[in-house]
């Protein structure tokens, strides 16, 4: 057995919830992308909405720590960028 010690199982245990927690937010966070690149293709009416909502989850993301910062911060400012032409 390659996990031993009681610390390495813990371990373990806490990489797959960790892991099933931040493929959970990313697939949200896409989905999302998804939806607004597809308002803006549009021009739909919902597009302020959708983006406050892209920039909530990014910065949620970033804050539990499943994406960068800096990438939160450049990926808010390109659909933003986006919207406004």
């Amino acid at each position: 057995m390659a996990n031993k010690s009681a610390s390495a199982k813990k371990r373990v245990r806490q990489n797959i919830k960790r892991r099933l927690r931040n493929k959970s937010v990313l697939s949200n966070l896409k989905s999302r992308i998804k939806v607004f690149k597809a308002a803006v293709d549009s021009n739909s009416d919902n597009k302020d909405k959708l983006l406050r909502e892209i920039i909530s989850l990014y910065d949620k993301a970033a804050s539990k720590g499943v994406i960068h910062k800096r990438n939160a911060s450049r990926n808010i400012s390109k659909f933003t960028k986006s919207l406004n032409n």
